[in-house]
């Protein structure tokens, strides 16, 4: 049985950003400062989809609005982590992840303001 959450595009894009952000750790872990950044990223970008993924399992009632203005939160902070670890990602991947969580963001924003306005 399919689950609608699935046909979100920006969850969609919060899970591909789950995927590169473990290449990305990788690469972090090798610098004794990169670590930090690694284990930072991991809780942030994780925190993403799985806020999404609890909200949308309560329904669409105020705790789905909740839920999705932690993973904005959440997606916030890991944008400010992909640019400190300017000194160990490449520039182009930095600005790769950093497009895709305005998009994430964007995308949160609109279906706040969504769900805020049916009320």
């Amino acid at each position: 049985m399919k689950d609608n959450l699935d046909d979100l595009r920006f969850y969609q894009a919060s899970l591909k950003l789950w995927e590169a952000c473990w290449q990305d750790t990788n690469i972090l872990m090798r610098d004794f400062r990169g670590k930090e950044i690694a284990r930072q990223l991991i809780r942030s970008v994780g925190s993403v989809s799985a806020n999404i993924e609890e909200g949308y399992g309560r329904g669409f009632g105020k705790e789905y609005t909740h839920f999705l203005r932690i993973s904005r939160g959440s997606a916030r902070e890991s944008k400010g982590w992909y640019k400190k670890s300017q000194f160990l990602l490449d520039e182009s991947v930095i600005q790769e992840r950093v497009a895709s969580l305005d998009y994430i963001i964007t995308m949160i924003n609109r279906t706040i303001h969504t769900l805020k306005s049916r009320k």
